[in-house]
């Protein structure tokens, strides 16, 4: 095993000396792997379209990066802003990494096959799209898709993508687009309101996820972080413009020296941080000197299946296939191994 720091500082140093031991031994690709670029906190950078890259090389086994483990073939890839590191591991691992990563351990089994089945097409219909960039991945490990870690997991995730294994969901035979969330707030959005197309199986779908930590919500930001984060100065003002369909805000009003400035609140939430604004189910936006107030609920885009609502469906009684009729109508569950 050898260790990858993505601090750009340290990560040539260890790189060069790990691929002098690692790299002896080159390994075939799986006959059914995924490719996964592998982001944290440090490097959140995708390769981009002009940027000059060069494969390093490739093994097989396991590297340490970011502190977890990776385990299948690694492959680094050197670029004009730093390395670039590819995991490619069998599509069934992969899986089961994200079930961990996604949600607990300690849930419901029904509710961990329900997010087996969900990863598992998100994945597919990533893997038949992606691929076409540079270095050749299919997704990231990081919430621009899915969120993927490494190691071993726990049995219990295991048993959920071992008895869900090759389900996929899907709608007049072809693989959905499986989008998914933490937390609705008590409503699931329309896909048109945050990725500007609709699908016939993504309707609004009123849900139950009290017992989600994320359900209400309180967040402070300070006057300079949003001004920074929408490239408004001197603000001085900012109230709900317009709802969706599902009551989250389509988009916010700003004032500044006078003038209005509409912002879509997706926009807003993306460029000021996940974290800090958790959903833009806002209701109640308030200012307190240099500190702007929202209240709100949910966590997440709000499209697709809400986790904690599964969650919620499983404690009550409902089996995986029933929590997937709910949140995505008039698909199918097929096997993806016998397309």
């Amino acid at each position: 095993m050898f260790k990858i720091d993505f601090a750009l500082s340290r990560i040539f140093i260890a790189a060069t000396i790990s691929l002098a031991l690692f790299f002896f031994s080159f390994g075939t690709a799986f006959a059914d792997t995924i490719r996964v670029l592998l982001l944290d906190a440090k490097n959140s950078k995708l390769p981009q379209k002009n940027e000059r890259v060069e494969r390093l090389g490739n093994g097989k086994g396991s590297a340490l990066l970011g502190g977890m483990k990776y385990s299948g073939v690694l492959e680094v890839w050197r670029g004009d802003n730093g390395l670039y590191v590819i995991n490619e591991l069998p599509f069934e691992e992969y899986i089961k990494g994200v079930v961990a990563a996604e949600v607990g351990s300690s849930w419901d089994i029904e509710a961990l096959k329900a997010q087996a089945v969900v990863a598992r097409t998100y994945a597919l219909t990533q893997k038949q799209n992606g691929g076409k960039n540079k270095i050749s991945y299919h997704l990231t490990s990081s919430v621009l898709h899915q969120v993927y870690k490494g190691g071993s997991v726990h049995e219990n995730i295991s048993r959920a993508v071992k008895e869900t294994v090759g389900e996929i969901l899907t709608f007049e035979g072809k693989p959905i687009i499986a989008y998914y969330h933490s937390t609705s707030g008590g409503i699931t959005e329309d896909p048109a309101e945050v990725f500007g197309k609709s699908y016939p199986y993504l309707k609004p779908v009123s849900t139950n996820c009290e017992i989600s930590p994320f359900y209400l919500w309180e967040k402070r930001i300070a006057l300079q972080d949003i001004q920074k984060a929408t490239n408004i100065k001197a603000l001085e003002e900012i109230s709900i413009d317009s709802f969706t369909v599902s009551n989250r805000v389509r988009n916010l009003k700003f004032i500044a020296e006078g003038k209005e400035h509409i912002i879509p609140a997706k926009d807003l939430r993306k460029n000021i941080g996940w974290d800090k604004l958790p959903s833009t189910l806002i209701t109640n936006l308030r200012k307190d000197n240099d500190t702007f107030i929202f209240e709100g609920k949910g966590y997440g885009h709000g499209v697709g299946m809400c986790q904690w609502s599964a969650l919620q469906m499983a404690k009550s009684g409902k089996n995986y296939k029933e929590i997937l009729a709910t949140f995505y109508p008039s698909t199918t569950i097929e096997l993806y191994g016998n397309r």
